[in-house]
């Protein structure tokens, strides 16, 4: 299977001329054939007949080139030249051509596939091209945002190198000093930045920027896939409201968006920036074949909680993969979720070539947000000039950061989508040279599905984006900061969607706004911009410090401090282990005192959940299926010492915390105890059949949402006080919903069919964490029926329509 297939090729613009073929690279450091001979010594691992579930080779591919366009400016077409670069790639000048005629575009293609030269090529011409045609006048500007410093940073020393005359770059974000700011403003061209930036110093100060937004030509969005979810909704609005301050100096950009392959992207893309745009989708770049191994780690021999087997962890699982790579010389990334995992992997694989090879020591790192930008920038370069030959990463360095020349990626524990997946595993091969891929399940019940359903990964469409601009939690905030920005006309309210003109109506009545016969109005002498928080979901960022020292270690967003910052918890800062000693929420902050544990310490929570309003309905005969507002109250209660090399349990602690209300969206699935009894599931079994049901449900609902299995919750129980009968609620995570569990109710055929999938295809006898156990059950995974699962799923199923 090529690339292209799969990754969907749903075809670009027309072709310019005959396409000129280049030959793909050869291999780069060993012969990645499919089979057990080649992978398992690489790997180093004798129990690959167990763990090593499937391979599959994504073909390589052949460059499809175009000519350079016509209106593409002298100066941008000699300063790629001097760089090496000859001849556009098809998707680049086709891309490049659609966003040059004025049409937002979304180019969406594979790693390494040259998205930046599509954008870059219409941008730098456009500068070039007006600074000549009026020396003395005011000339165009671009504006790049992008959703990491890093990458912006990236990009400035990829324009810096260009050396494209007329061409002022520069970066504006929180570590811009003050002192260039101004120059920025008044001086540069392109303007490197992120959505926070955007969002609390350049529009609320437009009057500052105006010469730049009377002259912006272009807004581009690099790694648009990125924007999905409650800050995918934030960065919607934001966007509009930048479209409306462009609007009132006059001005039109073009949007162009750099995005990793994923379902519909004009679709998506529009609705990001709020207009229709173009999709460019062939990928027509070289690419060496990539070999991508399934990895299942095996069960061991010590019991579980509840007595079920265990699994070796991935995390342990990854640390021996990469520490044997390594030893071989194979430069290795190793992607996770978490932050403690990177830390953990790190540590871990440092640990392993201490003992086998000295002479590695310090060639390994952790790599993840929350540190401070100088531990950021000096690993990025270690990495980048070879010093460091393995990095455990969070999903930091899966955007477009420029980390080429890696050989193979570790994957550990299912991302969340496949865009993101595929997006990982191409930061592996040297210049299109062949590369391995491994994914290793982690104990959950999607990554189950997976290993033993490689067709959903390889062969199913991707994910779209999901994300609800509407979501009134966070378009309210928007609106305010819009007013403030410049007074909302009536005619500009229909720019944030339907359901803004009811919103505004009610930010007038509790005072947030001012009607009068022009507008709205905001009257309040603090900042509107401080409504809105981005990227987390209230109360701010939290500082972790040091006790002893006072020093800064890095932050944590509000919302994770129960779980990740509470008294006695586990933190990890770059390979060294603290113990907290105070969560001190009123002060935002963290007191943490440098320890060496043997174990990580994982929070339980109770959780309850009460309908406010249903939505939206249908019946699968006697099942019924439900949508809608719902009130979730959660009180994290204890948390447990967990061994890291086994996931054992050496000890549990109760917590007292206030418990916190969330007002958010979910799906609900109710039937009747009569139509369970009917289906030959035993009375005694129904609580545990719905507690296991309602956890796999939340592991796979990431197969059919662009979500994260901690992007959810869900809770279930044989009578609820408001549906009145047997219920699962699976809800999101994020005030006012974020799109994922309304995504589930539109695939809920699809959706419980695969958690009926995974359950099946666990080799556990009576339930495991990789089919039916929850990491962050607060009822201790009890009560639990794995096979009354099986029974509810089947029923639930059995006469349901998409």
């Amino acid at each position: 299977m090529d690339h292209a297939g799969l990754h969907g090729d749903r075809g670009g613009r027309a072709t310019l001329n005959e396409p000129q073929r280049r030959p793909a690279s050869r291999p780069a450091v060993t012969d990645f054939d499919v089979g057990y001979g080649s992978l398992v010594p690489l790997i180093g691992r004798g129990d690959a007949p167990e763990s090593l579930r499937h391979t599959r080779v994504i073909d390589a591919a052949e460059a499809v080139c175009g000519p350079w366009p016509d209106w593409a400016a002298e100066d941008v077409v000699a300063a790629y030249a001097r760089l090496g670069v000859h001849e556009p790639w098809l998707h680049q000048v086709q891309a490049a051509s659609a966003a040059h005629a004025g049409e937002h575009v979304i180019l969406a293609t594979g790693t390494a596939s040259g998205k930046s030269l599509a954008y870059q090529l219409p941008a730098l011409s456009r500068i070039v091209s007006a600074a000549r045609a009026a020396p003395n006048g005011d000339g165009a500007t671009v504006l790049y945002l992008s959703p990491t410093k890093a990458l912006a940073a990236d990009q400035l020393a990829a324009i810096e190198a260009l050396a494209v005359p007329h061409v002022r770059a520069a970066t504006y974000d929180g570590d811009t000093e003050s002192t260039q700011r101004r120059w920025i403003r008044d001086h540069a061209n392109v303007v490197l930045a992120n959505p926070d930036m955007l969002h609390y110093g350049i529009l609320p100060n437009h009057g500052w920027w105006s010469r730049f937004f009377k002259r912006l030509a272009f807004v581009i969005i690099d790694e648009a896939h990125s924007y999905r979810g409650v800050f995918g909704s934030h960065v919607a609005n934001l966007l509009r409201r930048l479209r409306r301050v462009c609007e009132h100096y006059g001005s039109h950009p073009v949007f162009i968006g750099a995005s990793a392959t994923s379902a519909a992207p004009a679709e998506s893309f529009g609705r990001l920036i709020g207009d229709t745009a173009t999709e460019v989708t062939h990928d027509f770049s070289p690419r060496g074949a990539k070999t991508v191994a399934l990895w299942e780690p095996p069960l061991t021999d010590l019991p579980g909680e509840n007595g079920a087997p265990r699994r070796r962890t991935s995390i342990a699982e990854t640390s021996e993969v990469m520490t044997n790579l390594m030893c071989q010389q194979v430069r290795t990334i190793a992607f996770i979720k978490s932050r403690r995992g990177a830390e953990t992997i790190s540590r871990i694989a440092q640990s392993m070539l201490d003992e086998v090879d000295p002479a590695l020591r310090g060639r390994v790192a952790a790599y993840r947000s929350g540190y401070l930008p100088e531990e950021r920038r000096e690993l990025e370069a270690k990495l980048r000039s070879g010093e460091l030959l393995g990095i455990a990463s969070t999903p930091a360095l899966e955007l477009g950061i420029d980390v080429a020349g890696l050989d193979a990626v570790l994957v550990a524990g299912w991302p969340g989508t496949r865009a993101s997946f595929f997006q990982q595993i191409g930061r592996a091969g040297r210049a299109g040279q062949d590369a391995l891929a491994v994914f290793v399940a982690s104990d959950d019940p999607l990554d189950t599905y997976l290993v033993h359903h490689p067709e959903a990964i390889f062969d199913a469409p991707l994910e779209a984006t999901v994300f609800d601009p509407e979501n009134p939690y966070v378009l309210g905030p928007h609106l305010c900061a819009a007013a403030a920005e410049h007074p909302l006309r009536p005619d500009d309210v229909p720019l944030f969607g339907p359901s803004a003109d009811a919103l505004m109506e009610r930010l007038v009545e509790r005072g947030y706004l001012r009607r009068r016969p022009s507008g709205w109005y905001w009257t309040h002498p603090e900042s509107a911009a401080a409504m809105v928080n981005l990227r987390a979901d209230g109360g701010g960022p939290v500082s972790i410090i040091e006790a002893d020292t006072g020093t800064l270690l890095g932050t944590m967003d509000s919302p994770q401090t129960h779980y990740q910052a509470h008294p006695d918890a586990v933190y990890v800062h770059q390979g060294a282990s603290y113990l907290v000693e105070e969560l001190n929420e009123q002060d935002h902050c963290v007191l943490v005192r440098r320890a060496n544990p043997n174990y990580y310490t994982q929070a339980r929570d109770i959780t309850t959940v009460e309908v406010l309003e249903e939505t939206k309905s249908r019946a699968w005969g006697s099942v019924g299926v439900h949508f809608g507002d719902v009130r979730v109250t959660t009180q994290v209660v204890g948390f447990q010492r967990k061994s890291i090399s086994s996931n054992e349990i050496l000890g549990e602690e109760p917590l007292d915390l206030e418990p916190r209300d969330l007002h958010t969206k979910a799906v609900w699935f109710t039937i009747s105890e009569a139509e369970m009894l009917s289906a030959g599931l035993p009375a005694s079994d129904i609580p545990g059949a719905l507690h296991a049901a309602e956890h796999a449900a939340i592991g796979l609902l990431p197969l059919v949402a662009s979500s994260d299995r901690w992007d959810i919750g869900g809770v279930s129980t044989a009578i609820h006080a408001d549906t009145e009968s047997p219920t699962i609620f699976v809800y999101d995570g994020h005030p006012g919903g974020a799109g994922f569990v309304e995504r589930g109710y539109h695939e809920a055929v699809a959706w419980l069919d695969a958690t009926l999938g995974a359950i099946q295809a666990c080799e556990c006898e009576s339930g495991c964490p990789s089919c039916v156990q929850s990491p962050k059950c607060g009822n201790k995974n009890n009560p639990l029926s794995k096979s009354g699962a099986e029974t509810l799923l089947t029923r639930l199923l059995r006469d349901a329509q998409d």
